[in-house]
């Protein structure tokens, strides 16, 4: 008998184990639903220089353009 007709299955498995992997869409919209419980959406317009400014800002410190923003906002908070 082969390996796989003996082996015994664990109920700990993953939840993409027991079926068909989540599709990128499905992956997605489970993350966004599990961050809506503790952050909100924001959704800006800012001029072109500032916007590289934050690109240049998070790629120098290997942030998140939320990441940084929540920085910026704390600081400000905090009268840092």
């Amino acid at each position: 008998m082969s390996q796989a007709e003996n082996a015994v299955t664990s109920s700990s498995k993953r939840a993409y184990r027991r079926g068909a992997p989540l599709s990128p869409s499905e992956r997605k919209m489970h993350s966004v639903s599990r961050k809506r419980e503790t952050h909100k959406p924001v959704n800006v317009f800012i001029r072109n220089v500032l916007k590289e400014k934050l690109d240049a800002i998070c790629q120098e410190y290997g942030l998140t353009q939320a990441e940084a923003i929540e920085l910026l906002l704390e600081r400000e908070i905090s009268g840092e």
